[in-house]
């Protein structure tokens, strides 16, 4: 990997989130699908699948389990949680896009998706053409966190240790060419810095490390992170963007820190195979919506730092869109490349 540093324009495009910020000034709104004009019709008749590229225990899990269980709670019927884990998520993504397009197998992903293109040239799978968007289900700021044994407690005393130390400190991530690689990428150039990689096959083992001290620091979602801060495991030394979190007030946000271009966000959203009928997938998204609006999603969502973002299935697929295109940018920026 390469710590040059991007051209201004690569800059610009790092911060460039008008696409989100559009999408959510728009509100709830129409979601672009005809929720009143088809037959409810019988779904869901049965169980439906949830496939989670990632391990239990990360990030992802933090928010399809709450969703699983007021789905059930609303319609009746089970979303069964299919963790399945390995290259970065694109395992998973690659069984769910092969899955029968009739509204019984999701697939939620996340950031990493939108990055695994620029990182996996032979990718069997496209998560623009392969799959149907329905709903931008989280959005969750990063943050840099750290084993108190290992690591300073404070960001200024820990970022001249890393500076002392150039490759001689390590953070994890839950696999090469996710948004964890990635935000340490970015970090490492914005801070002129070198930190050794450490890819696992997701958040949750790579968080089992940290606390154990395996590793020196993640840069993690809030979703994953969240409880282990609180426990006092970890410590959060950042929450990335300008402003902090109100889940977590007193950790000071990366604007304070000196890094005003240093945003990055940890999104989770849902999908399904491309041929999914159009009434089933205006089921699907009008139920997410339900189970968004319960007071025990809202609770676990707020607890997480998260937000729901209101974004109708049209937007999210252009949100989608402009992430490939920016992550594009750090990836190239970085050089970098999967270990």
């Amino acid at each position: 990997m390469t710590d040059s540093k991007p051209h201004s324009n690569q800059n610009t495009s790092l911060q460039r989130r008008s696409v989100l910020a559009a999408a959510a000034a728009a509100g709830l709104g129409s979601l672009g699908l005809p929720l009143s004009s088809f037959a409810q019709g019988a779904w869901p008749a049965k169980p439906v699948t949830l496939v989670v590229p990632f391990p239990a225990g990360g990030g992802t899990d933090a928010f399809a389990r709450p969703m699983s269980a007021q789905f059930a709670k609303l319609t009746g019927k089970q979303l069964v949680i299919d963790n399945r884990g390995g290259a970065g998520g694109t395992l998973g993504a690659s069984i769910a896009s092969k899955a029968a397009p009739d509204g019984y197998t999701l697939f939620m992903g996340a950031v990493h998706h939108s990055i695994a293109p620029s990182m996996y040239p032979k990718l069997d799978y496209d998560i623009e053409k392969d799959f149907v968007p329905l709903a931008l289900v989280a959005n969750v700021p990063q943050v840099l966190v750290v084993n108190p044994k290992n690591v300073p407690g404070d960001f200024k005393a820990f970022l001249a240790q890393v500076k002392a130390n150039p490759g001689k400190m390590n953070y994890g991530s839950a696999g090469g060419g996710t948004s964890h690689h990635l935000a340490g990428e970015l970090f490492k150039i914005q801070t002129k810095t070198f930190i050794t990689h450490i890819p696992y096959r997701g958040a949750g083992p790579a968080l089992q490390d940290l606390m154990a001290g395996s590793v020196d620091m993640m840069f993690d979602g809030l979703g994953s992170s969240a409880a282990h801060i609180k426990g006092g495991r970890i410590k959060a030394l950042m929450v990335s963007g300008p402003k902090r979190n109100p889940a977590f007030p007193d950790v000071p946000c990366a604007a304070e820190l000196g890094l005003p271009d240093y945003t990055v966000s940890t999104w989770y959203g849902l999908w399904a195979p491309k041929g999914t009928p159009a009434d089933v997938q205006a089921r699907i998204v009008d139920e997410v919506r339900r189970v968004a609006a319960t007071d025990e999603t809202k609770a676990s969502w707020a607890s997480n730092g998260a937000e729901f973002p209101n974004l109708t299935p049209q937007q999210f697929g252009a949100f989608v869109s402009s992430e490939i295109k920016r992550w594009a940018t750090v990836v190239k920026a970085s050089g970098a490349k999967l270990d």
